[in-house]
């Protein structure tokens, strides 16, 4: 008969201990584990533990910071991040090939929503590496290359959004409102966005992984939208204001009234700024090149 009450022993035999008396050590461990440190009862609270461990060095900033991303991004909606309508880049269904190429090239996107007669009439999604097709076969007709667009409601869920956007395996959703027109665009790029922070791609990926600031081959300087204005000045050795703004988008959108659109251009503090990428309503990039002598002397006039 074995015994009911094993205990260890030397020499390394061991006895089992009584399932009671288990299950009593284990309620006595989990009750001092909650005295020591209690569950959260808020997402308040669920931020302050993580942040208590980054702080004990438990997980990585990064972490840290994804986490929370994770947590907020479960409160977005698609109407929250999307590219505003105004700020849409398209292609007409009856623009010309050479035209429509300037554009790809201008924009660096490697999708287009197609759109016939009016903005608002979205009738398909053109894939930048289509463009191809077209000049090797020109008689080819673009709606034949168009892949259906995606439409979603403003009020879709991130959550949501991001597995839709893996099981279709599209990146791209056009948000229309509550009347059924078109509110703007989301990319699975600015749903990823939420959890890990900025992505830059190629385009507008920084030279040396550090500036915001550095020399274009065809002459002039790239310059962030989010760059410090006195990382500005100190490189191109001018005085721009300071306060109220920090960044140089945010002085120049002051200086025009609004965000400026792409092509636009603007002259400050004997530099002409002259918009490269915008994305979701704000200036990525600007490309910057000496004013001409005689248009700051205009301006000083």
């Amino acid at each position: 008969m074995s015994d009911p009450f094993p205990v260890r022993q030397k020499g390394g035999d061991k006895k089992p201990v009584p399932a009671a008396h288990a299950q009593d050590l284990r309620n006595l461990f989990q009750r001092f584990v909650e005295f020591v440190s209690p569950g959260v009862d808020s997402r308040h609270e669920l931020f302050a533990t993580l942040a208590q461990a980054e702080e004990r060095e438990v997980i990585a900033t990064q972490t840290r910071m994804m986490l929370e991303g994770v947590l907020r991004m479960a409160d977005l909606t698609a109407g929250d991040v999307m590219v505003a309508a105004p700020h849409m880049d398209l292609l007409s269904i009856d623009t010309e090939y050479d035209e429509m190429l300037r554009t790809v090239i201008a924009t660096g996107h490697s999708r287009f929503p197609v759109y016939e007669d009016k903005r608002d009439n979205v009738i398909g999604i053109l894939m930048a590496k289509d463009l191809l097709k077209l000049q090797r076969v020109p008689e080819l007709n673009l709606r034949t290359l168009l892949r259906p667009a995606v439409f979603v409601p403003e009020s879709k869920g991130l959550n949501e959004l991001l597995r839709d956007f893996r099981s279709n395996r599209n990146h791209l959703a056009i948000v229309i409102d509550e009347f059924g027109s078109t509110a703007g665009l989301i990319t699975i790029e600015d749903v990823l966005e939420q959890i890990v922070g900025d992505i830059r791609d190629e385009f507008d990926e920084k030279a040396d992984g550090a500036s915001d600031i550095y020399n274009l081959a065809g002459g002039g300087q790239r310059v962030a939208g989010d760059t410090p204005i006195s990382a500005v000045n100190e490189v191109f050795e001018i005085q721009l204001p300071l306060e109220p703004f920090d960044t140089i988008g945010g002085l120049l959108a002051h200086e025009c009234g609004r965000v400026p659109a792409r092509g636009e251009s603007v002259t400050l503090g004997g530099l002409i700024f002259t918009v490269m990428l915008t994305k979701g309503g704000a200036v990525r990039w600007y490309k910057v090149t000496r004013a001409p002598e005689e248009a700051l002397s205009t301006d000083g006039a």
